[in-house]
Parts: C-alpha cells; sequence; structure tokens
C-alpha cells in the first residue's frame, strides 16, 4: 500500500503519515458498511440525528487544539482563520439540528382521498427521503468547512445519509482527525462503523463515486477536478448527481458616487477582500470595476499603497501556487499591466507576493476576466455607467456579484445593474464583498456554470435538498406511513388538502 504524506506548505517539507491509500477491497468494505448504516440513521429519525449533529458539534469543539494544530501544519492558514473556520463547522453542525427538529424540509403533504373534477381520487402522502451513501470530496482551501467536518458532511447526516469522504491530499492528517471527531460522536449514540469514513487516494476517490453503494456526490473544487469526477460517475451503470461548487469570478462594481463618497473604506474593504486567506476563496473578488476620475483615482491609489506594504502569503500547495503563477503571467500578456506587488521573501514555501493588476475597460477579454485563485485582483477602469452592461457580459456567470452605490448613483442605474447581475450570480452583495458566507436559513451558495453544476445551494439549511428524493405512499395504511405522514401528527408544518398548515406544539 501506497504511504499517503503531508506537505507542510510553510516550508515545502514533505513528510509521511501513518495513513495508507484506499486499496478497492477497503472501499468496498467501507462502501458496505455506509449501505447499512442507512437503517442506524433511519431509525434515529428526525429528533435522533438533531441529537447526532449537537454530538458532532461538541466533539469538534473539544478536540479544537489538536485539529487546529493538524491544519496549520497542513495548509500554513494562520492560526486565528482555522479557530474560526473549526467554530463555522460546529456551527453547521447545530444548525441542521434545528432544520431537523422544525422538520418543514421533509415537504410534507398530504391529499386526502376526495372527489375531483377528474372523479374519485385515491389518498397520496408525499414528503423527501434519504439518498443512501454521499461521496464527499474535501476541499482544499477549507480543512474544515468544506473538508471532512464540513457543511456537504451535515447536510448529508442530517438528510439520513451516510458520508464517505474523500480526503483531500493537501490535508489528510487534519482529515482523519476529523473523521475521528466525528465518529466519535456517532460511537456515543451506538452508532455503527460506516456512518462516517475517509478514503484516501486519488484512484479511491474515482471508485468511491463508481460503487454502486454511492447514491450522490458533493464536490467543492476546480472544473477539472468536477470533470474527472463526472468521468467516473458516467462509468456507472446507472446514473447519481454530482453536486459541485466549483470557479467564480465574483465581480464587484463601484459606482461613481461611491468612489466619491468612500474611496478609502472601499478600498480597505476589496483589499481585505481579495486577500484574506491567501486570495484562496471561492468568493474572492477577482474583477473590481472601478470608474475613471477623482474618486476612482483616489480608491487605486489606495489599493496600490495596501498591496505593496503586505507581506508574501503561504497559498495552500504547490499546484496551487504555480497554477497561481502561471495565471497572473497570462493575465499580463493578455494586456493587464501590473499597478502594484507585494514584496516576497525567497525561499518561503508556497509563498506569493500579492498584486494588483490594472486594465482599462476596452482591453477587458475573456482571458483576463477569469479566474485566478489566490491574492490576485483585476481592477477594470470604466469612462461611465453605460458601459457596464457590456463589459459584464465578458464575465463568466460567478457565486456572487456586487454593487457598491453612492448617494448620487442613479436608481435605474443600480436597478439595470441588479437585473444584469441576478442572470449571472446566485448572490448580490450590496455595499459590501462577498467573503464570509453566512451560515444561515436564507443563505444561497451557488450560481450559473462554471460557478456550480446545479441549481441547489452548497451552504446554509437548503443544501440538505440536495441528499433527499421525493416518495410518495398512496392508500397506505397509517401503520406502513411515516409518523410525519399520519393524520394525527401536527408537529411539522404540513400541506393537508392543499393548504399549508403550521406545526402545533
Amino acid at each position: 500500500m501506497n504511504v499517503v504524506s503531508t506537505v507542510d506548505p510553510r516550508d515545502g517539507q514533505r513528510r509521511a503519515t501513518d495513513l495508507t491509500e484506499t486499496d478497492e477491497s477497503r472501499l468496498d468494505v467501507v462502501a458496505g458498511q455506509a449501505s447499512r448504516a442507512t437503517h442506524w440513521l433511519a431509525g434515529l429519525g428526525r429528533l435522533g440525528r438533531a441529537e447526532l449533529m449537537d454530538a458532532v458539534a461538541a466533539s469538534l469543539q473539544a478536540r479544537r487544539v489538536d485539529l487546529v494544530a493538524a491544519a496549520e501544519a497542513e495548509t500554513g492558514l494562520a492560526h486565528a482563520r482555522l479557530d474560526s473556520e473549526l467554530t463555522r463547522a460546529a456551527v453547521q453542525f447545530r444548525m441542521f439540528g434545528d432544520v431537523l427538529r422544525d422538520g418543514a424540509y421533509i415537504e410534507a403533504a398530504i391529499d386526502h382521498a376526495a372527489d375531483t373534477p377528474l372523479g374519485p381520487g385515491p389518498d397520496v402522502r408525499r414528503m423527501l427521503v434519504p439518498l443512501g451513501p454521499v461521496a464527499v470530496f474535501g476541499a482544499s482551501n477549507f480543512p474544515f468547512a468544506f473538508s471532512v467536518a464540513g457543511g456537504d458532511t451535515a447536510a448529508a447526516l442530517a438528510a439520513g445519509c451516510p458520508a464517505v469522504l474523500k480526503a483531500h491530499p493537501s490535508h489528510p492528517v487534519t482529515s482523519h482527525a476529523s473523521a475521528a471527531a466525528i465518529f466519535s460522536a456517532v460511537r456515543d449514540l451506538g452508532g455503527p462503523e460506516g456512518v462516517i469514513a475517509a478514503v484516501y487516494g486519488e484512484q479511491a476517490g474515482r471508485s468511491l463515486v463508481r460503487h454502486p453503494a454511492v447514491r450522490a456526490a458533493a464536490l467543492t473544487g476546480s472544473v477539472n477536478a468536477a470533470r474527472a469526477i463526472q468521468a467516473a460517475i458516467d462509468e456507472r451503470p446507472d446514473p447519481i448527481p454530482l453536486y459541485a461548487e466549483l470557479s467564480s469570478v465574483n465581480p464587484i462594481v463601484v459606482l461613481p458616487g461611491a468612489a466619491v463618497d468612500r474611496a478609502e473604506e472601499i478600498a480597505e474593504g476589496l483589499f481585505a477582500s481579495f486577500t484574506a486567506s491567501g486570495g484562496q476563496l471561492c468568493t474572492k473578488p477577482g474583477l473590481a470595476f472601478v470608474p475613471a476620475g477623482r474618486g476612482g483615482d483616489q480608491l487605486v491609489d489606495a489599493l496600490r499603497q495596501r498591496v505593496v506594504s503586505s507581506g508574501g502569503t503561504i497559498l495552500l500547495n504547490e499546484r496551487i501556487r504555480d497554477a497561481f503563477e502561471s495565471r497572473a503571467t497570462e493575465f499580463e500578456r493578455a494586456g493587464a499591466r501590473v499597478s502594484a506587488r507585494a514584496q516576497v521573501d525567497p525561499g518561503t514555501g508556497f509563498a506569493v507576493a500579492p498584486r494588483l493588476l490594472e486594465v482599462e475597460l476596452p482591453g477587458l477579454t475573456t482571458e483576463i476576466a477569469d479566474e485566478c485563485f489566490g491574492p490576485l485582483m483585476v481592477v477594470v477602469r470604466y469612462p461611465d455607467a453605460a458601459a457596464l452592461d457590456a463589459a459584464l457580459d465578458a464575465v463568466p456567470p460567478s457565486l456572487t456579484g456586487s454593487v457598491h452605490r453612492g448617494p448620487e448613483d442613479d436608481g435605474d442605474v443600480v436597478r439595470r445593474l441588479v437585473d444584469v447581475l441576478s442572470a449571472r450570480a446566485g448572490r448580490i452583495v450590496f455595499d459590501g464583498y462577498p467573503t464570509g458566507v453566512r451560515v444561515s436559513w436564507a443563505q444561497h451558495h451557488g450560481g450559473p456554470w462554471p460557478s456550480t453544476n446545479a441549481v441547489h445551494t452548497s451552504v446554509g439549511a437548503t443544501s440538505i435538498r440536495r441528499f433527499l428524493r421525493p416518495l410518495a405512499w398512496q392508500d397506505a395504511p397509517a401503520w406502513v406511513l411515516p409518523e410525519e405522514l399520519r393524520d394525527d401528527y401536527t408537529a411539522i408544518p404540513r400541506r393537508v388538502d392543499g393548504r399549508l398548515t403550521p406545526a402545533v406544539e
């Protein structure tokens, strides 16, 4: 068996671990255990799984010191950032506990037998039920919140689906420790092997989505990774859904009035947004449309000063570092000029220099209007707001689009921009920045291709919908029905004979 290694991005040194890549025989065991574990999760019921969600959150927090230390050594991300991210992971599990207790997510509907305009109608009852085991592919840039202990895992377990995690090679030790923390909570509730498991190695990931026990897959990663996973899925005799969150440019439009009114404030926010966590965030703004004129000049000058005075930043792995440098060079060759660049000490692991590029609006090409994963942003100087509609057509659809308004900016211009961005993004941000995705009931983290390959969100309460399917019971005896579909059950909101009925305590 091949030994799994880990690399500390701060010095670039590779070290062996106690883990080994998962071979076909072991993967078959893991998938079989996951399939059997569906019965235990079903037996817990909604309220039992809510208790599990809370227990997982507590288990992660109890291991905070060791988990954060492991992630720091494998990602080079700052201690404070990782500590906050672990809190976010725990918050996600607790939120799904609330989702389960609320119960509306199952979309329970009852149509009693009745005479209809088409004749006698049968009794039909419908709700959402678990798909089955889910393959989750951990993300490199979020070792907790989008990895083994991330939102995909939380949503799958809440839905009643065991989760088999393909550990990301950038943080295998963190992945192993996170899986152990989750299984500790499962074991304390009497759960079996298979409710949660991690596998290692590129081949294991392909084999995982081809295994007949797996009923869905989730990924936060690159377009190329999604295509490779989809190719493996396409080898199956029966298709399964892949929910992938991928590439995003996240354009920000600063209108002339906003630039005049608060140039320094916007420059500070933009700098923080495109450099935070080394610019390795799916919501990092890659393009900022800044007006020509005094306000825009002041804003760009303030941005330059912040970039030049910043230091180098450590990227997650060598591949990301090399891709960043290559893409930055491509942007320059396509016509974007370097406006500002930080200084980097040579030989510091996978360190890169944050940089600001600039281009006039006529020079914005599809090559420049693309994602560069890392601390780089392109400022696009535009002459007037009327030119923005056509300019935004050159920008790939994204997870987000942002608009900064000033007191003098025309409301009709803002409405038109919102219409344009709404067709090309999943979240519209006003007078703010797209980084920092709130974990909440109303959140939507998704968008048109290539930002995602589906209409569902990967963050927030409704992300559970990805791992559920509808099932209807017709003329079923009451004792066969799930309790949520029985006439005397009133603990959750339901639609009964076409009318929405609230829960009754």
